[in-house]
C-alpha cells in the first residue's frame, strides 16, 4: 500500500482529483487531499480526508479572470494564503510516498519544491488554445524532473505536443470529471426539447450570471417557439433558493410548484417555465439537448457529452469574455457566443440568434449531433478516464519506477 496525497487548484480540478483518488483507494492506496482553493467539497462528500484549513476566493484561483477579481483575491490574502499551503505540504512531505497533482503550474510547483515522486494529470493546458502549448515559467523545467513519473494531459493534441516538446512521453487516457456520468441515461428522442442553463458556481458571481440569463429567457417569451421547450437551471447549494426566490419575485416571475423531495422549484415568466434544481447536476445536464453556459469545467462536460453550448460572456471576476474566448478555443466549434454587440441589448439579441441557428441545425441537419459526438471524443476521450489513470499509477508504485 502506498501513500499518496492529491494537491488540486480548483473546482473542477477537485472533482477530477476526487475520482483519481477514489479509484486509487480502491486498488488498495491510502489517500488524502490538498485542496488549494477552496473547500474540497468534492472530497468532503466522498469522506476523503482534507489535509490543512481551506478557504475559498472569489474567482478559484489565478488564471482567466477579471483584474479586478485577480487584485481582490490578491488583497484578501491569497498569496500569503498559498505560502502558508505550500509550507504545510513541505513539513508533511515525508508522511508520503507521492504526490498527485491535478490542475496547473500551482499544483507542480508544490510537489517540485517539495522533491517528492509525482504524477501530474495537466488538466489545465492545452495545445487546442494556440495551437501548440507555451507553458508559464517554470513549469517546463518542472516537467523535465526526474522526480515526475507520469504526465497525462487532457486531450491527444496536447499529449503529442509534449511529448515533443519533452522529450518524453506524455499520456492521453480521457478527463476523469467526465465519469461522474457513467450512470447517466440521455432522454428519449421523443421526448420535447431540453435547454439547460449553466450560471456558475461561485457567489457573488452567479448572481450576477443567473440575472443575465433571466434577461435572455424573459426575452425568449417573445417568441411563440419556446412555448414548448424545457428550461433547467443547475445549480449549487449556495446560491439559495431563498436569494432566488427573491430575484424572481422582483423580476414579475411567477411562482408554479415546488418539490421538497428532488429539490425543484417551478415559476413562469409569460408563456416560458424555468425549473430550478439543486443537487442533480448530472442528470439535468445528461438529459439535455442544448446547454446554455456562463461556467468553467460543467461547459467542457457538456461537450464531452456531445451536446451543444451557447455561451454568455459575464463581467466576471471568473467568466469573462477572454475566458469565454480561450473557452471556445480549447472546446472547438460547437461552443457558440455572441461577440459582436455594443451592449447588453444587442448581446441579447444575438444570443437569440445563435439559439434559433442551434435549435434549426438540431432538428434539421443530420450530420450535426454527428460532428458534436466526433468532437466530444477528440477534446475530451470516453468516459471511465479515473480507472486508466489510476491504475496506470498503481502500477508504477507497485513496480518501483
Amino acid at each position: 500500500m502506498s501513500r499518496i496525497l492529491v494537491i488540486s487548484n480548483g473546482h473542477g480540478e477537485d472533482i477530477s482529483g476526487c475520482l483519481l483518488a477514489k479509484r486509487l483507494i480502491e486498488l488498495g492506496n491510502h489517500v488524502d487531499a490538498l485542496p488549494i482553493v477552496g473547500h474540497g467539497n468534492s472530497y468532503l462528500r466522498e469522506n476523503i480526508r482534507i489535509i490543512g484549513k481551506t478557504r475559498l476566493f472569489n474567482t478559484g484561483g489565478l488564471g482567466y479572470n477579471s483584474f479586478k477579481g485577480r487584485l481582490d483575491d490578491l488583497v484578501n490574502g491569497q498569496i500569503i494564503y498559498l505560502l502558508k499551503k505550500l509550507f504545510l505540504t513541505y513539513s508533511l512531505r515525508k508522511k508520503y510516498d507521492s504526490f498527485l497533482a491535478v490542475g496547473d503550474i500551482v499544483p507542480i510547483l508544490f510537489a517540485w519544491f517539495c522533491r517528492k515522486k509525482y504524477f501530474l494529470y495537466l488538466v489545465a493546458y492545452s495545445s487546442h488554445y494556440e495551437g501548440k502549448l507555451v507553458l508559464p515559467w517554470p513549469c517546463k523545467f518542472c516537467l523535465k524532473s526526474n522526480r515526475l513519473k507520469k504526465i497525462y494531459s487532457r486531450d491527444q493534441l496536447t499529449a503529442d505536443d509534449l511529448t515533443y516538446q519533452l522529450k518524453r512521453k506524455v499520456y492521453f487516457f480521457g478527463n476523469p470529471f467526465m465519469d461522474i456520468f457513467d450512470q447517466c441515461e440521455n432522454k428519449s428522442d421523443n421526448s420535447k426539447t431540453i435547454f439547460n442553463l449553466l450560471p456558475g458556481s461561485r457567489l457573488p458571481e452567479i448572481e450576477n450570471n443567473f440575472i443575465i440569463m433571466l434577461d435572455l429567457l424573459e426575452n425568449l417569451s417573445n417568441y411563440k417557439i419556446f412555448n414548448d421547450i424545457s428550461f433547467e437551471f443547475a445549480l449549487v447549494d449556495s446560491f439559495s433558493k431563498n436569494k432566488i426566490q427573491k430575484i424572481l419575485s422582483q423580476r414579475n416571475w411567477q411562482f408554479q410548484s415546488n418539490n421538497e423531495e428532488v429539490t425543484i422549484i417551478i415559476y413562469s415568466f409569460k408563456s416560458i417555465y424555468i425549473s430550478l434544481i439543486w443537487n442533480s447536476f448530472e442528470r439535468t445536464l445528461s438529459r439535455s439537448d442544448v446547454v446554455i453556459s456562463m461556467s468553467g469545467t460543467a461547459a467542457e462536460q457538456a461537450v464531452g457529452l456531445a451536446k451543444p453550448v451557447i455561451q454568455i460572456d459575464g463581467s466576471g471576476p471568473q467568466f469573462t469574455s477572454s475566458f469565454a474566448n480561450a473557452q471556445r478555443r480549447l472546446l472547438g466549434d460547437y461552443v457558440f457566443c455572441a461577440t459582436k454587440y455594443k451592449n447588453s441589448d444587442e448581446k441579447i439579441q444575438e444570443t437569440i440568434d445563435i439559439i434559433f441557428r442551434v435549435m434549426y441545425l438540431l432538428k434539421l441537419d443530420k450530420n450535426f449531433l454527428i460532428c458534436c459526438k466526433k468532437i466530444a471524443k477528440s477534446r475530451l476521450g470516453s468516459i471511465g478516464a479515473s480507472l486508466q489513470i489510476s491504475k496506470d499509477i498503481n502500477d508504477n508504485l507497485i513496480n518501483g519506477k
